[in-house]
């Protein structure tokens, strides 16, 4: 008996240790998001000329992101209220923030494949299916839910019916983003490459030199969707892995469940985010302020304010003129 109550406690506390190690990491990476994607919200509010209708799409994805982040880092099982606030909010806003993903994989390629110029019509069905999906399955995921009762996390639902309904309601969709993206971006990338050999046997150099440039954008946004990959796949596997074998965790496959699902709203704000509009917005508030004998020294801020506009802005501005011209010839 005295052997059992030793090895009870022991557990116990490894146990305690275990979720004290992966609260650490999860708040970790949920707080450098929370800093991440509120630098691009600041930048958005603060700098007039990125408010235009491509980086508000990043904007809302930022938004998203950071209100995710936020609401992972306030999570804790020791609460019922916490709980609540944990599970249905960072669900609402996780699950929207990759459905802004795809309203910009859509943005592309409607405008470079399609070679529509209408995307802002759009903005107000963005909304609705952004906010009411994340809704819809916020709703349904609170079906098996049960909290209060004291776990390594919140979002624990007891039997294979909140385990599947958690399946269906977060990892289908996201899952659903990943495929849409990569078949948006490979399809992009392929109007892309046309083009350029377009230019090329026509021999028109100007034509050759934008399509080059164009392509070195999309070489950055074609891992786009490698961003979810990265920061979903080990709590995709974690969760086949609990409903597989429920009662038995990976400490390890946790820690880098909670680790890589915290960081994407840091990875979002540096692919989407941090672009050449950004940089140059922020190297000419510095240009103003900073001495002359600093700025000498910072050659990086002369080349950032000659650059041109925002990768993505300029492709879809400038993607249907150059069409028309290759097809003109």
């Amino acid at each position: 008996m005295a052997s059992a109550a030793l090895a009870a406690s022991a557990a116990a506390s490894q146990s305690m240790r275990n979720r004290e190690i992966l609260d650490a990491v999860g708040t970790t990476a949920a707080a450098l998001s929370l800093v991440g994607s509120s630098f691009i919200v600041l930048c958005y509010l603060l700098f007039r000329e990125l408010r235009k209708f491509s980086f508000k799409l990043v904007y809302f994805l930022a938004v998203a992101d950071m209100l995710c982040s936020l609401f992972t880092i306030m999570g804790g099982p020791a609460n019922a209220f916490y709980c609540f606030a944990h599970d249905y909010s960072a669900h609402f806003f996780c699950v929207a923030s990759f459905l802004w993903t795809t309203t910009i994989a859509f943005t592309l390629h409607r405008t470079v494949v399609k070679h529509k110029t209408d995307v802002e019509d759009f903005g107000s069905i963005f909304h609705l299916y952004v906010w009411g999906t994340s809704l819809a399955t916020t709703v349904l995921r609170s079906i098996g839910s049960d909290y209060g009762r004291p776990g390594t996390w919140c979002w624990i639902q007891q039997g294979s019916m909140g385990k599947i309904l958690h399946l269906v309601t977060f990892y289908l969709p996201l899952w659903g983003a990943i495929l849409y993206n990569g078949l948006t971006y490979y399809q992009v990338n392929r109007m892309l490459n046309n083009a350029t050999r377009m230019a090329v046997g026509i021999s028109d150099r100007s034509i050759q030199s934008d399509m080059r440039a164009d392509k070195k954008a999309f070489n950055r946004w074609g891992y786009y969707p490698l961003i979810l990959i990265g920061s979903w796949s080990f709590a995709t596997i974690n969760r086949l892995y609990d409903f597989a074998n429920p009662g038995h965790k990976i400490f390890w496959l946790s820690i880098l469940d909670v680790g890589f699902a915290g960081l994407m709203g840091l990875f979002n704000s540096i692919a989407y985010g941090l672009n050449s509009s950004v940089r140059r917005a922020i190297a000419e508030r510095l240009d103003m302020f900073l001495p002359e004998r600093i700025k000498r020294s910072l050659p990086t801020l002369s080349r950032l304010r000659s650059q041109q506009e925002n990768e993505l802005t300029s492709l879809i501005v400038e993607s249907n003129n150059r069409h028309n011209n290759v097809g003109s010839t």
